[in-house]
């Protein structure tokens, strides 16, 4: 690289950082980190548990966030000075190292520019995801499971705390639906561009004839709701049915009827949870779910109207948003964004980061008015 695209490739990370930190608002960062801090000393804290958990976890993900905006200050200035001994030294070893060192810094200040670009109104809270098969029978229900686990890794490389929902089985393999929350700061704004339908073409294990099966899954992901929201549901709107969990094969996991199946009269959104130990538990969290389909709602009406008044009836968003090839070739490539990839294990293993950073800033594109 030579000295004086060197010093055009430093300018350019300086000057993205300075656009990162106008965004991020580092006085405000710290000032809300000493807040944060001072509320997790209080020992009553800990008396609400999901209160506790939620003031360390933006705790923990602001510290991290203002780790890593000082930690790239060094680490350009580092550059410079590696940049300046390679050439002084004609050392050709250093120079390798300062050109390895500053794809790296590149490839950081990307993915914290990515951050910045999650401003929409419910981008900072916790996502609740929702996965169901659709076409392709038992090969479905197993991609579904699939595409579940994906998410579940992905969250658990990224230290976030999960917890799952509801799980319904299929009969032969895999699941029909399941709903999980990914408990961390932004992880909405983030996941939310995975909103769609997934297809998978492969050869199917389930046929004895080994012939090439395509199925499709439906991911949905909604902001999960907070006190603010005002989600007031009458209980003469709702309808609770109860039942016995089940597991896979619908083996029994509890012999009371702890599971809770939530119907919502007026708009005929249904809901259930099975995963917890009591039926109490279990309403209470599908009562969460419900509020957060009919939180969506309502920002779908609202947008519905915002787009009449702008002339905009059409949603920009493709319904089927990406493919995992894995026969007759490996490929998964997002149908929006065009970014692929040669890997599907490693996606399907939690390694998604590349699509989701696409995917936030190709929707931040189709925000940017037309001119």
């Amino acid at each position: 690289m030579a000295l004086v695209d060197v010093s055009e490739a430093l300018k350019s990370l300086s000057s993205t950082m300075e656009s990162i930190e106008a965004v991020l608002d580092l006085d405000t960062m710290r000032a809300d980190i000493a807040a944060l801090e001072q509320e997790a000393a209080d020992p009553a804290l800990w008396n609400d548990q999901d209160r506790a958990q939620k003031v360390n976890s933006k705790l923990s993900f602001l510290q991290g966030q203002l780790r890593k905006v000082e930690e790239l200050h060094g680490r350009i200035d580092d550059l410079a000075i590696l940049f300046e001994l390679a050439e002084a030294e004609d050392d050709a070893d250093t120079r390798v190292e300062a050109e390895r060192e500053m794809v790296s810094v590149r490839k950081t200040v990307d993915e914290l520019e990515v951050r910045t670009l999650l401003s929409g109104e419910y981008d900072e809270r916790e996502a609740m995801v929702s996965v169901r098969a659709e076409a392709g029978g038992v090969d479905a229900a197993d991609f579904a499971e699939q595409l579940q686990r994906m998410y579940l890794r992905w969250a658990e490389r990224r230290g976030y705390p999960t917890e799952v929902l509801d799980t319904s089985y299929a009969e032969e393999a895999g699941i029909k639906s399941t709903t999980f929350t990914v408990k961390a700061p932004y992880a909405y704004g983030t996941l939310s561009v995975e909103q769609g339908t997934h297809r998978m073409v492969r050869i199917s294990p389930f046929d004895n004839q080994g012939r090439r099966q395509t199925s499709f899954a439906g991911v949905e992901v909604l902001p999960v709701v907070e006190q603010t929201d005002h989600i007031e549901i009458p209980e003469n709107e709702l309808r609770i049915d109860v039942f016995r969990s089940s597991g896979p094969g619908g083996q029994s996991v509890n012999t009371t009827d702890s599971a809770v199946r939530m119907t919502h009269l007026p708009s005929g959104i249904v809901v259930s949870c099975q995963n917890e130990k009591s039926q109490i538990q279990n309403r209470a969290a599908a009562l969460r779910v419900l509020q957060a389909r009919l939180l969506a709602r309502r920002r779908e009406e609202e947008q519905a109207r915002m787009n009449a008044l702008k002339g905009d009836g059409g949603n920009s968003w493709g319904n089927q948003m990406r493919s995992y090839v894995l026969q007759p070739y490996q490929m998964v490539k997002d149908l929006r964004t065009e970014h692929e990839v040669g890997n599907p294990q490693g996606v399907l293993d939690g390694d998604i980061d590349a699509f989701l950073e696409a995917g936030i800033r190709w929707r931040k594109q189709q925000e940017q008015p037309t001119g």
